[in-house]
């Protein structure tokens, strides 16, 4: 129901609306809402931004083995989102949630091997990791292919 106010499917959109939707439905350990909740926090599409709330949710993900959630938790690490920025700890989360098949870690740990960032450069594991992403579809991938 909070993606339908969210973007505007068969109502108004109402941003607000669709933010309390999803609280609740993480109140109730909803997986999907925890993503997009922990998402709204940390980009705000249209909503405040709460980095430490974004966090926090990302770990608990994290902690249930959600590769989304492995995902967002290294993004956390290496942009400083509710946290200090640890190059190593985003390095170390993108690779497992690669290694288990998320695109997007893999377009993600991908970047940090093609600009040895948090882990030695190395552009074969670059352009593997581009390579495994785009084999999914994951656009950003096949664009830096």
């Amino acid at each position: 129901l909070g993606y339908f106010y969210f973007y505007g499917v068969g109502t108004k959109i109402n941003k607000q609306k669709a933010f309390e939707l999803y609280k609740k439905a993480v109140e109730l350990e909803h997986i999907a809402a925890q993503l997009v909740l922990a998402d709204i926090y940390v980009h705000g599409k249209g909503l405040e931004k709460n980095h430490n709330n974004a966090f926090y949710l990302a770990n608990k993900l994290a902690e249930e083995e959600h590769l989304a959630g492995i995902n967002m938790l290294g993004y956390c690490y290496g942009c400083g989102v509710g946290t200090d920025i640890n190059m190593e700890k985003a390095s170390e989360l993108y690779k497992k949630a690669a290694n288990l098949g998320n695109s997007i870690a893999q377009y993600n740990i991908a970047l940090l091997y093609e600009y040895g960032k948090g882990i030695e450069q190395d552009l074969d594991q670059a352009i593997y990791w581009y390579k495994k992403s785009a084999e999914q579809g994951y656009q950003y991938s096949q664009k830096k292919l």
